[in-house]
């Protein structure tokens, strides 16, 4: 089942495609928490991701983002960016999960929105 996921998806890991460029010119590079993949040319020029599963852009970190796109030219697998102590852990968009943010008063979340004096004018034509 594995080749015929490769040859007719996208987004849940590479395609038959992308395995093949990869063989052919990729040089792993390194490897990030969640097990994504990341490779480049032998040039440098040229580099990508191999999700592990599906394929969703905020699911690579900060610092391996930033080598992607040459904001960085040494990978965070040689030398990891320097963290700060307030910065948060990354985590991925979690939107349309069950762990997404429901703010009080929305339709999916059975908390009602605290009622506001005065923070409302109904329009009214003349």
């Amino acid at each position: 089942m594995g080749i015929l996921t490769e040859i007719f998806t996208w987004w849940n890991g590479q395609t038959i495609g992308t395995r093949l460029y990869t063989s052919r010119n990729g040089q792993k590079v390194g490897e990030d928490d969640q097990g994504n993949q990341f490779y480049q040319t032998a040039d440098g020029d040229r580099r990508w991701v191999i999700y592990n599963g599906v394929a969703e852009a905020s699911r690579v970190s900060p610092d391996w983002h930033g080598w992607l796109h040459h904001t960085f030219d040494t990978p965070p697998s040689d030398k990891p960016l320097a963290r700060k102590e307030w910065e948060k852990d990354h985590v991925p968009n979690m939107t349309g999960t069950e762990a997404a943010y429901r703010p009080p008063g929305s339709v999916f979340t059975p908390a009602q929105r605290p009622r506001v004096a005065g923070d409302y004018e109904a329009w009214k034509p003349e």
